[in-house]
């Protein structure tokens, strides 16, 4: 019987090891650089704390493959970042930034914490989910003190309790349309926010990406994200709701001098595409109402066929890092069988 100690890591450990490298290596990256031109002390705490945990991270995750014999990734150095490149965001998107990367953060180690077996592992990220808690925490009451905290359209209480006595509550093409579910308000609100903060970044990074290639594509994207939140906002305001977001393309200067790496920059892109594919379907499976799921999936495919494309570009520029991977059973059983016919 196998003892803890003796007890290999599992292929979703390893691959969420992996992740957690790679997203970390960049976050540090980008709060090094996001610490050099920042205003405001109350931000700058929150973006410390977020880079010491980040730094923490990439150390713990380190050791864990060093102890494994695993190779360590090679994520992102300090040759992907200009710290001496002037600004290019405002510290109110770090903020916003800050706040929905612990949305990502606590999304992601819920599920890596779910998926792990051995004891170290748990524990690891039992500890990255009470500090991604912390962060989450102190951006949010730092975006409130701000005034610059979203918060989601507000519906009505109700009088008493009700069912639902109509299928037309599942309609949503012909007749009269039910009023949006309270779910189905928070999360076209939420993927509003997400897109317009992606529309922001993806306009600062298509301004100082040196491929143009990869500018080309960053424009397409920026693009894209700026219709995904016009579907979002407009279906609110079909039911007289507030948008729950705000233009931040503002947020981004006039610099045309990269802080980073076009290497970091295409990376950063897909990983928010993968995001919000998973943020996506949440949403369409929790919108009983035919017409929205419709919306969803429709959206879900067209980023799913430019997070493809991206992946294209990054391959071709040996930018795309290899994941862990199940061994090639058949190249395999090939080779043996080429090298006993050599013999």
């Amino acid at each position: 019987m196998e003892t803890e100690h003796s007890v290999e890591l599992t292929s979703a450990e390893i691959s969420n090891l992996w992740t957690s490298y790679q997203n970390d290596s960049m976050a540090i990256c980008g709060l090094k650089y996001f610490l050099q031109h920042i205003d405001n002390e109350n931000i700058r705490s929150v973006l410390e704390y977020a880079l010491q945990i980040s730094q923490q991270h990439v150390q713990s995750v380190t050791e864990i493959f060093q102890q494994e014999g695993y190779p360590v990734p090679q994520g992102f150095t300090d040759h992907d970042v200009n710290l001496d490149a002037p600004r290019l965001f405002s510290d109110k998107l770090y903020l916003i930034y800050i706040l929905n990367m612990g949305k990502f953060g606590l999304t992601s180690y819920s599920l890596a914490l779910s998926l792990s077996s051995r004891t170290d592992i748990i524990t690891y990220y039992s500890q990255c989910l009470d500090e991604t808690k912390i962060l989450h925490n102190r951006a949010k009451e730092v975006t409130k003190e701000k005034g610059i905290y979203t918060r989601a359209p507000l519906i009505p209480k109700p009088e008493k309790i009700d069912f639902v006595k109509d299928k037309s509550f599942l309609a949503g093409y012909i007749g009269d349309q039910r009023p949006l579910l309270g779910v189905e308000i928070a999360n076209l609100a939420y993927n509003a926010k997400r897109n317009a903060l992606g529309q922001a970044l993806i306009t600062g990074f298509s301004q100082v990406v040196q491929n143009k290639q990869v500018r080309k594509y960053l424009e397409q994207g920026r693009d894209i994200a700026g219709k995904h939140v016009e579907i979002f906002t407009s279906l609110l305001h079909e039911n007289y709701l507030s948008e729950g977001t705000m233009n931040m393309t503002s947020e981004v200067t006039d610099s045309t001098v990269s802080p980073f790496s076009d290497k970091l920059m295409m990376y950063h892109v897909t990983a928010l595409i993968a995001s919000g594919i998973g943020q996506y379907g949440v949403a369409m499976s929790t919108s009983p109402r035919h017409d929205i799921g419709v919306k969803y999936s429709r959206l879900m495919a067209e980023i799913a066929k430019y997070s493809n494309e991206g992946a294209k570009i990054m391959i071709n520029n040996a930018w795309m890092e290899q994941p862990p991977i199940a061994a090639d059973r058949k190249y395999l059983a090939r080779q043996a069988g080429q090298d006993h016919e050599d013999e």
